[in-house]
């Protein structure tokens, strides 16, 4: 079962929230990546999540069209395909999702996997995010009440981003400023309008000062421990232990101790984009440096075939990729939790 089912992906986030692990979610942008991410679960013995952004959609789409939904269903299949040679569990999710492209990403992609579902089969993602962070908390919560709905009619979790994190991912973008901390009041209401699991399953985006992209440290003021003020407030008045499952977007960077904290509090989820897409590109800058007169045709020679074929560098730089992310299995503590 290599692609969860809706019932192993919520057996997956319970084992997780239980044993304080965290799944890494790692963004993926073409076949290769996809393989990478996989290949790196796999040789870590972690099950994991595997997501694609709406610009990572538009680049799957093909330059020609750039559409998101054709790009994103036609990897998720490819991946329902392809992931039954690897020995691990993995869970197919969108990642950040704007109020302006709704209509053109997680709605037709809902629609698809409801048609999936009448038909008896599983859903084609197994989580859809909808991020309404740059929006008042009244209208992101109202949304995401609608998309909650329909999510869980299709045997989706659906993933909330309530308040703003800060940095830029593809072109939603938030200062770094005294914003990026979710209140209690803040997870209160998210409980009052979506409850907390009677209405359907969701993961919860707190903002505790985390920022997307790369920041050194210093820059940046993580408070991993506000995510157990977040816990014991909506829990001491709606009488649920540990209600949320968090999500820790803007993981890139992070220090041992921080990531530690979060997983104590309840993240079951880590996004990770920005180390990845290094770990991918940083062999096959090596590569050209090296075999600088290979790979051009420097001076009117001919170069050498074997050393610009796609092949030659992209298997230098899944392995590059598949490295980072079996290392985000060990700082998550997936690592070795596979699902038997």
């Amino acid at each position: 079962m290599p692609i969860a089912t809706p019932e192993v992906y919520a057996e997956m986030l319970d084992r997780a929230k239980a044993g304080k692990f965290a799944y890494p979610a790692i963004n993926v942008t073409s076949s290769q990546t996809l393989h990478a991410a996989l290949r790196g679960f796999a040789e870590a013995q972690s099950d994991g999540i595997i997501q694609i952004s709406t610009g990572g959609a538009e680049f799957l789409g093909g330059q020609y069209s750039k559409d998101m939904v054709t790009g994103a269903v036609a990897l998720a299949e490819f991946a329902h395909i392809v992931a039954a040679k690897y020995d691990i569990t993995v869970a197919l999710h969108t990642d950040h999702c704007p109020k302006d492209k709704l209509d053109g990403y997680v709605r037709p992609l809902l629609d698809v996997s409801a048609e999936r579902v009448a038909r008896g089969e599983n859903p084609l993602f197994q989580s859809h995010m909808w991020d309404g962070s740059a929006e008042t908390l009244a209208d992101n919560l109202s949304i995401a009440q609608e998309l909650l709905a329909k999510a869980h009619a299709a045997k989706i979790i659906l993933e909330v981003e309530i308040t703003p994190t800060g940095g830029e991912e593809d072109g939603v973008s938030h200062e770094i400023n005294d914003e990026l901390y979710t209140t209690v009041d803040d997870a209160i209401r998210t409980a009052e309008a979506l409850g907390l699991g009677e209405k359907g399953r969701y993961l919860l985006a707190a903002s505790f000062g985390n920022v997307h992209g790369v920041y050194k440290p210093g820059n940046v003021v993580l408070r991993p421990e506000l995510l157990k003020d977040l816990q014991d407030g909506v829990s001491e008045k709606f009488g649920q232990a540990s209600p949320f499952d968090f999500v820790f977007h803007g993981g890139s960077g992070s220090t041992a101790e921080e990531i530690a904290t979060a997983l104590e509090n309840g993240v079951v989820k880590m996004n990770l984009d920005t180390d990845t897409q290094y770990a991918f590109t940083r062999p096959v800058v090596d590569h050209v440096f090296r075999n600088y007169d290979g790979v051009l045709k420097v001076d009117g020679e001919v170069g050498v075939k074997s050393t610009y074929d796609p092949r030659t560098w992209g298997k230098l730089a899944e392995a590059g990729m598949a490295k980072r992310v079996a290392e985000a299995c060990e700082a998550l503590r997936s690592a070795g939790k596979k699902l038997k």
